[in-house]
Order: structure tokens, then sequence, then C-alpha cells
């Protein structure tokens, strides 16, 4: 089970390694050729001398003008001792392999992307004896995908939108858009993609969103993520339920989901409506405002047909 935001963002290539070069060719406008093949190698660099060095993800990609090897690293912060790392990274395997390496580096931070990019050199002013360049893709070029035919068409690129965007005001429409796009690929596919957008998710609200938007799709209970949900939910008194239709859940924690739904989209609850919702015990009543909480445009439209 992917626990963190760092495993989740290399680990989607794992998932779908035809997802980098699709975002080396149309994110970073990299003109890398078309792959034919694509295979997972070792990611383990450790020598005979007692020294562990691992990258995060290591690909293999055959195309028309010759072999590449993606080496995909998950950065969370600045790290100056990459420079000593990445340098050697690339160095080992091309002496390993004979096949030129190129260096992607993802993040869901913008200073830290700022950061990454700036290129890593060594010798002396106006001669380098060896300069590293790193491709980065992180929130200011992966693209935001919040409209759900968009989401369909590509569905890891829009899980990646969604692990790299998870905050701010476009989080609820890119979730929202996501969850529906999940449904045109395969249960396991989809629930290894839930799991990802999980861990990436800091913004409590927006981690919640997800959740609640999740526990209507029944693949999502194969997953370990779903103990771990309903683990939480009994902490708090909640049993969420494995089946559509089945509420084992308490009724006011199902109403709080459509009140922090509607409070992530930043559309403001009034006392009353806030004081109804809390006091329904219909749980098809509570689902109904659900769904219409993901598409309204102000509170009252949670009883519209009311």
């Amino acid at each position: 089970m992917v626990g963190s935001s760092h495993e989740a963002l290399h680990r989607i290539f794992q998932k779908d390694p035809a997802l980098l070069t699709r975002a080396l060719q149309r994110v970073l406008h990299v003109p890398f050729p078309e792959p034919r093949e694509i295979a997972a190698l070792n990611v383990d660099l450790t020598e005979i001398e007692p020294v562990e060095r691992r990258v995060d993800t290591l690909l293999r990609a055959e195309t028309d003008e010759g072999t590449y090897l993606l080496v995909v690293e998950s950065q969370g912060k600045a790290d100056d001792r990459k420079r000593g790392s990445w340098p050697y990274y690339l160095s080992y395997l091309y002496e390993k392999y004979r096949c030129e390496p190129v260096l992607i580096v993802i993040t869901q931070n913008s200073a830290t992307a700022k950061w990454a990019s700036k290129p890593i050199r060594f010798g002396f002013p106006g001669w380098d004896s060896l300069t590293v360049r790193p491709l980065v893709l992180g929130p200011d070029n992966v693209p935001v995908i919040a409209d759900e035919r968009q989401a369909e068409r590509d569905v890891p690129l829009a899980v990646l939108s969604a692990m790299t965007h998870g905050r701010g005001p476009q989080a609820a429409a890119i979730l929202e858009s996501l969850a529906a796009a999940l449904r045109t690929v395969d249960a396991d596919s989809a629930a290894v993609f839930v799991q990802f957008v999980d861990s990436c998710l800091a913004d409590p609200q927006a981690k919640q969103m997800w959740r609640d938007l999740m526990t209507a799709i029944q693949y999502f209970w194969r997953h370990p993520l779903a103990e771990q949900v309903r683990e939480e939910g009994r902490e708090e008194g909640l049993e969420l339920g494995l089946e559509r239709g089945r509420a084992e859940g308490k009724a006011e924690g199902k109403a709080e989901s459509v009140l922090r739904i509607l409070e992530l989209r930043n559309i403001p609850v009034s006392q009353p409506i806030r004081d109804r919702v809390n006091a329904s015990t219909d749980l098809d009543q509570i689902e109904t405002w659900t769904q219409r909480a993901l598409h309204a445009t102000n509170a009252a439209d949670l009883f519209t047909e009311e």
C-alpha cells in the first residue's frame, strides 16, 4: 500500500509508463521519440561497496531513435545533496546499461520545481566538465484537468493533475471530474489510482471530499486504503458501508460530507440550511444532497426539487 505522496508521485509512472513520455511531449514539450516498448528496471544502484543508492522509478524506453533510461525522482523539497546524487545516478546508469539516461523530477511544490529545474554544473567558470539538466513536472506545468470529458480521454494524466493540484479553488472540480472518469477504466487500475490521489492530497478538506466521492464507488472498497478509511470512520463514530445502499454510518456523518463539499467549493451555507442538512436522518435524501452539492451554484440548490 502506498502511504505517502513521495511514493505515489513516482509510482504512477510504474502503473502507466507511457504516461511519462506523454508528459514529456505534451507538458514539457520535449521532442522525446515515441517508444515502441517501455519496461521497468531494478531501481537499486548499490555498488559492491556498502553504499546503498536507489532511484525512485527507473524505466527503459525503446524508440526508433535508440534506447533511453527514464530516471524518475519524486522530490518534496529542495535538497542540495541531490547535486551529487543525481549526476552519480546518470553516470552509473550510462556505464551499466550504455543507454542515454534522462532525469525527470516530479513535485507538488512550485518552489521545489524551480529549485530542481536549475542545471547542475561541474567544472570551472566557462567550461563545464559535466552538466545535468533535470526535466521537471510540477504544479506550474502539469495541466489542470477539471473537465470530465477531458479526464476520460487520459485518465492517468487526470490522476497526475489531481496529485499535483490537489489544493486551491479548482480542487473540487478536478476531483469531481476524475471521480467520474475513473468509472471508465478497469476496477483494479481505478483502485490504485484512488490511492495515489489519496496519498497526495495534503489539504484535509480536499482529502475528505475525495473519500466522500469514493464511498459510492464499489471498487474502492477492494483496496487496502478502504480499511484505513473504515478505521478512521469508526474512530469518529462512523461506519462506512461496503456496498451502495448499505448505510452503516451515522446519518450525521453523511450530512457533514454534504456541507464539506459546499465549503470546499467556496459556496456559503446559511445557518438554516446547515441545520436542515444536519437534522436529516434519511440516508437516501442525504445521498441526493451529496450529488447536488457537487454541481450546486448556491446552497439552496440542494433543495431545488423538494
